[in-house]
């Protein structure tokens, strides 16, 4: 499969979320005679119903949805990773308390329960982080309790326990390496639900705040000159499609990749 397309435009998004405090951005930059100006030569994604520079916004929003989107992966694959270890290692009542507690997370659709949180907490970028952390940890700490559980009975960790090695030194050197790549395949596909998540909850006015842009806040202004200025919902929409699918692309390239029974491999 080809995927430079998607490298790309990942690489872009990536560039202009890291640089966008050092470019000459000015996505508050109120200009009255720009209000709702369509693309033109001098601003190639139009202004939007302020007449801020639509382009500017879009990537100030890609900015925003960097930083959601590492912050939350960082700490759910950490939280995850650790509980499902440990749950898998343990076994026994520890394993089931945590399995419980698991499925009790899993029972609820997990962006209704990132809007409850959001909502509980109030708006703000620090809050929408903490809420769609508080479900992303699941998915991984259900994987990584089945890894453990399928390579704690092998040779190398059964010489290790025979060695003497404790429990923390034989889950971070024996254990984490195994099941490393299917946890950093599942955090690929992690990325691209929580792009999409910051954005709902910022289109239903739950995440960043004005003047602050985000994708999902973009869009909600736009929506409301849909008639007029469909361009206020039409490019910010297509960056975020593109974004997510980029990274869904890219994702199932990955594991194609490490999926030795795929026959691609030699």
């Amino acid at each position: 499969m080809r995927v430079w397309l998607p490298s790309a435009l990942l690489f872009a998004w990536l560039t202009g979320a890291v640089l966008a405090p050092v470019l000459p951005l000015a996505p508050n930059d109120v200009q009255l005679p720009n209000v709702l100006a369509g693309p033109s030569p001098g601003a190639w994604f139009g202004h939007d119903e302020l007449g801020r520079p639509l382009l500017d916004r879009v990537v100030a929003g890609a900015r925003t949805s960097l930083l959601v989107a590492v912050s939350v992966i960082c700490i759910s694959i950490f939280v995850g990773t650790l509980v499902g270890m440990i749950s898998g290692w343990l076994g026994g009542f520890w394993d089931h308390v945590i399995v419980r507690v698991i499925d009790v997370f899993l029972a609820f659709p997990g962006i209704l329960l990132a809007i409850a949180l959001a909502g509980i907490l109030g708006p703000g970028i620090e809050n929408v982080v903490f809420a769609l952390a508080a479900v992303g940890w699941v998915g991984f700490a259900r994987l990584a309790r089945a890894q453990t559980l399928s390579v704690k009975h092998r040779e190398h960790v059964t010489a290790a326990i025979a060695m003497g090695s404790g429990t923390g030194r034989i889950l971070v050197w024996h254990v984490l390496p195994l099941i490393a790549a299917p946890l950093i395949v599942e955090a690929t596909f992690g990325i691209a639900g929580i792009i999409v998540a910051e954005a709902g909850l910022s289109f239903l006015g739950l995440g960043v705040q004005p003047p602050d842009a985000s994708w999902g806040s973009v869009i909600r202004e736009g929506t409301r000159y849909m008639l007029v200025a469909p361009h206020l919902v039409l490019i910010p929409s297509t960056a975020l499609m593109l974004v997510v699918l980029s990274v869904n692309v890219l994702g199932d390239a990955f594991r194609d990749f490490l999926d030795v029974r795929s026959g691609e491999n030699p």
